[in-house]
C-alpha cells in the first residue's frame, strides 16, 4: 500500500485511532493490507473482518505476533500495538481503498475501469490487463475477486507508477456494484451481459438489469459506459446514464465490432473493427466463439483509454486461455480433447459451451457433455436444467454424462425427449464419471466439463487432462 499516515487512515475508515505508547497520528504505515492473518509481514495493516464461520478479531494476536502494525477492529483488543475501531471491518476496508485511489489518481495519470455482466467478467478483465500492461504498469484482480472484500483489496494494491486499474464488479444483492463504482470511480465502466446468473440471489431478471445498470448510472457525463450492443437489456442502459457511449457487438449499430468469424478446435479467428474505423484480423486462441464478445469489450474500453490497435490484437493473440478453468483445453492423448469449463455455470455459459463442443468436435468422432448443476438459479432451477437437456440433444451431441442429483433434471429431459437411446448416463459424483468416460471415450472424441463451482467438477476436469495428457 502507498504510504499513508495513522491520522489519515483513521479518517479514511472513520474509525477511533488508539495508538501504541510509541506511536503517533503522523506515523506513516505502508505495508500490506490483509484480512487473513497467516499473510500478515512486518509492517502489515491486519483488518479484523467477522466472517460466516469466524471472527478475525480471534486471529489479531496471531497478525500483531506476525509484525501487524495497525489493527482495525470493531472493538478494541488488548494488544500491544495501534488499533483503529471501527463499526464495520468491510466498510472500512472499502473506505481505505477509496483513499489510495484517490490518492493515486489525483497525483499522476492513473485511468480505472470497472467490469461487471452477468457471464464474462473474468475474461475481460484478464484480456484488458493483457492489452493495458502493454503499455503501461496494470492492476487487475487475480482470480474472481469481485466482491465488497475483493475489489478492495485489489484497488490497495495501486501505486503512484500504476497507469491503470481493472476492478472486476460482481453483486449478490442490489447496491453491491453502486458501492464499489463510489469507491472505485470508474473512467470507463463496462456492461457485458444481463442473464440468469445469480437469478436465485437477484429475484429475477428485473432485479439483475437494475444491479447491473448501477455501474453506468453512476458514472460522470465525462466518463465512458461501453455497452454490449447485441444484449437488449445492456443497450438500454444508455438511457440511465450520463456518460459517453460506446457499444460493442457482432451485430446493429455498434462502435466496436466482429466480422467473418470462424471458430474451430484451436481458438476463433476475426476481424477487428475499432471506432476510429482502423480493422486488423485477429487469431484470437482462447477457445469458444462466445469470447469473441468479452475480446471485443475489452478492446473497445482499451480504445477509449487511448491503445493502438496492434497492441490490442498483439494482446489478443498472445492469450491462450480465459482463465484456469474456463474454456480450458487439455489432453491430447489419442486426439481425445478435454475441455474444462468448470468453475461456473449459467445458462447462458452452459448453453454457449455446449455449442462450441457440437461446433469443434472432430467429424467422425464423439462430442462428450459431463455436465454438473448450475447453482443459485432459485425457482428457475429446474426449467433451465431441462432447457440445456434438450439443447444437448437438439446439438446432436454423442453422449452426456450428468453428474450429482442437482443436475439430475438434464438427464430426464433428455430422455424425454425420446430421441436418444442411452446416450445420456446419470452418475452420482464426479469419481463415477471420472471411471466412466476413463472406459468409454475413444481416439479423437472431445469432452467437455461444465458446472457451476460448487458441483466441484473442475477437478474432475484436471484429472481427465491428466489421464489423456
Amino acid at each position: 500500500m502507498i504510504a499513508l499516515s495513522l491520522a489519515d487512515i483513521s479518517q479514511a475508515v472513520d474509525g477511533a485511532l488508539h495508538l501504541s505508547d510509541s506511536a503517533t497520528a503522523a506515523d506513516l504505515v505502508d505495508g500490506s493490507v490483509q484480512t487473513d492473518s497467516r499473510l500478515v509481514e512486518p509492517g502489515s495493516i491486519f483488518i479484523a473482518k467477522p466472517g460466516a464461520v469466524t471472527d478475525g478479531h480471534l486471529f489479531a494476536p496471531v497478525a500483531v505476533t506476525r509484525g501487524a502494525t495497525l489493527l482495525i477492529v470493531e472493538r478494541r483488543l488488548d494488544l500491544p500495538v495501534s488499533q483503529i475501531v471501527v463499526s464495520d471491518a468491510v466498510a472500512a476496508l472499502g473506505g481505505l481503498a477509496a483513499l489510495v485511489v484517490a490518492r493515486v489518481r489525483a497525483a499522476g495519470t492513473l485511468r480505472v475501469v470497472g467490469v461487471t455482466g452477468s457471464n464474462g467478467k473474468t475474461t475481460t478483465k484478464n484480456l484488458l490487463r493483457s492489452i493495458l500492461q502493454r503499455v503501461g504498469p496494470t492492476v487487475a484482480p487475480q482470480g474472481s475477486f469481485n466482491n465488497q472484500v475483493g475489489a478492495p483489496m485489489t484497488m490497495l494494491e495501486v501505486t503512484f507508477d500504476t497507469r491503470f486499474l481493472v476492478i472486476e464488479m460482481g453483486a449478490s444483492s442490489e447496491g453491491a456494484i453502486a458501492r464499489l463504482v463510489r469507491l472505485a470511480r470508474p473512467d470507463v465502466g463496462i456492461v457485458l451481459t444481463v442473464g440468469l446468473a445469480h437469478a436465485g440471489e437477484f429475484g429475477d431478471l428485473d432485479a439483475t438489469v437494475r444491479a447491473k445498470s448501477e455501474m453506468v448510472t453512476h458514472l460522470l457525463a465525462t466518463d465512458v459506459a461501453v455497452l454490449n450492443g447485441d444484449d437488449r437489456r445492456v443497450t438500454q442502459m444508455a438511457e440511465v446514464t450520463p456518460a459517453r457511449i460506446v457499444r460493442f457487438g457482432e451485430y446493429g449499430q455498434v462502435n466496436v465490432r466482429a466480422s467473418d468469424l470462424h471458430s474451430g478446435r484451436t481458438g476463433t479467428t476475426f476481424t477487428l473493427h475499432l471506432a476510429n474505423g482502423q480493422s486488423a484480423p485477429v487469431v484470437f486462441p482462447v477457445l469458444g466463439e462466445h469470447h469473441v464478445m468479452n475480446a471485443l469489450a475489452a478492446a473497445a474500453a482499451a480504445e477509449v483509454l487511448g491503445v493502438s490497435l496492434h497492441d490490442i490484437v498483439a494482446a489478443l493473440q498472445a492469450t491462450t486461455r480465459a482463465e484456469r478453468w474456463r474454456m480450458e483445453v487439455l489432453g491430447g492423448k489419442d486426439d481425445v480433447t478435454i475441455i474444462n469449463d468448470a468453475y461456473n455455470a449459467s445458462p447462458d455459459s452452459m448453453s454457449a459451451a455446449l455449442k462450441t463442443l457440437a461446433q469443434i468436435g472432430t467429424p467422425g468422432r464423439r462430442t462428450i457433455a459431463v455436465l454438473g448443476e448450475m447453482a443459485e438459479l432459485g425457482e428457475q432451477a429446474g426449467e433451465e436444467h431441462d432447457r440445456i437437456g434438450l439443447l444437448a440433444v437438439r446439438l446432436n451431441i454423442s453422449q452426456m454424462i450428468v453428474v450429482g442429483p442437482a443436475a439430475r433434471r438434464m438427464h430426464i429431459s433428455t430422455i424425454n425427449e425420446g430421441s436418444w437411446d442411452g446416450e445420456s448416463a446419470y452418475v452420482d459424483t464426479p469419481d463415477e464419471a471420472f471411471e466412466l468416460v476413463r472406459t468409454s471415450v475413444n481416439p479423437g472424441d472431445t469432452v467437455l466439463v461444465k458446472s457451476s463451482n460448487s458441483a466441484g467438477l473442475r477437478y474432475l476436469g484436471d484429472r481427465l487432462g491428466d489421464l489423456f495428457s
